[in-house]
């Protein structure tokens, strides 16, 4: 059983900054160790849309959006994604889900963690 667990939303001004990070757990062993993670967002009444991903190779992808103000990371024995946001703005507002996707294995998504961006 996989469980992906996410921390660090929250509530911030414009212009701030959050850091999310989420972290796959697992039986040792049980998840390959060729995998991509990633951060997804939805916004009340849209789809879900890609925020961010990376791969266990290094290999990043990011949202038009995105413009620069994100960055995410990896540790990837520790199955651990984080995900650097930078000059948030209000349409940033939305709960982040984690993905985690390993090489010829089921997906996982994290249960989402609300982003608040507001004065």
């Amino acid at each position: 059983q996989v469980q992906l667990v996410e921390s660090g939303g929250g509530l911030v001004q414009p212009g701030g900054s959050l850091r999310l990070s989420c972290t796959a757990s697992a039986a040792s062993g049980s998840i390959s160790s060729r995998y991509m993670m990633g951060w997804y967002r939805r916004v009340p009444g849209q789809w879900r849309e890609l925020v961010a991903t990376i791969h266990s190779d290094g290999t990043t992808r990011y949202a038009d959006f995105v413009d620069g103000r994100f960055t995410i990371s990896m540790q990837a024995a520790r199955y651990t994604v984080d995900l650097q946001m930078s000059g948030l703005k209000p349409e940033d507002t939305a709960v982040y889900y984690c993905h985690l996707r390993p090489y010829l294995q089921d997906e996982h998504w994290g249960p989402g963690i609300q982003v608040n961006v507001s004065s």
